[in-house]
């Protein structure tokens, strides 16, 4: 851990310059105070993986166009010898919609649902239809689903996805009403 100004760093020798120097830029008064971690990388305004506190504000471009994104990993008890990786992935990617725009081959139903389709702030209800069919994609970018084996070879499960559309629409849309324009202006 090195500490920087304001900014502890985890990590460093792990994360980008670009990132590093967002993170700066992030830092507005000497309260501020800001962490930047290993698996950090450059986003919109502020780092992803990066996390500012501000005495008197929030930082909407610090909660993340991408709401809930992040990584999950399961180890099982299967050894990955005893598994043909490919048909599984082949399974994956036949369940599962991969892909920019894609919508849910396979609608679930989440009780997330139901809280954005009866949301008190209209224009949120408004995002209910993209939000029913992307829950439970993974999209694209680095966006993902896979197998992985470890040094006992067993079997890993790991995902990296968020809110995808629905999470930038609603980013922007509160962006756009911090500026004084409409929820559905489009922010650059």
């Amino acid at each position: 851990m090195t500490e920087k100004k304001n900014i502890i760093i985890f990590g460093r020798e792990l994360i980008e310059e670009d990132s590093i120097r967002q993170i700066e830029r992030c830092i507005t008064s000497s309260e501020d105070i800001a962490v930047i971690n290993a698996d950090a990388h450059y986003g919109y305004s502020h780092p992803i993986g990066g996390a500012v506190a501000y005495k008197d504000k929030i930082s909407l471009s610090g909660v993340g166009f991408d709401i809930a994104c992040g990584n999950y990993a399961i180890r099982t008890d299967v050894p990955v010898k005893d598994i043909r990786v490919p048909e599984i992935m082949d399974e994956i990617y036949r369940r599962i919609s991969f892909g920019i725009g894609r919508p849910n081959n396979e609608p679930v139903d989440h009780e997330v649902l139901d809280k954005i389709n009866k949301a008190e702030f209209i224009p949120q209800r408004k995002l209910f239809k993209l939000a029913q069919e992307q829950l439970g994609t993974v999209g694209a970018g680095n966006h993902f689903v896979d197998l992985f084996e470890d040094a006992e070879g067993l079997l890993w499960i790991g995902v990296h996805f968020g809110s995808r559309g629905f999470g930038h629409k609603t980013t922007t849309g509160f962006i756009a009403l911090s500026r004084g324009s409409s929820f559905d202006e489009r922010v650059r």
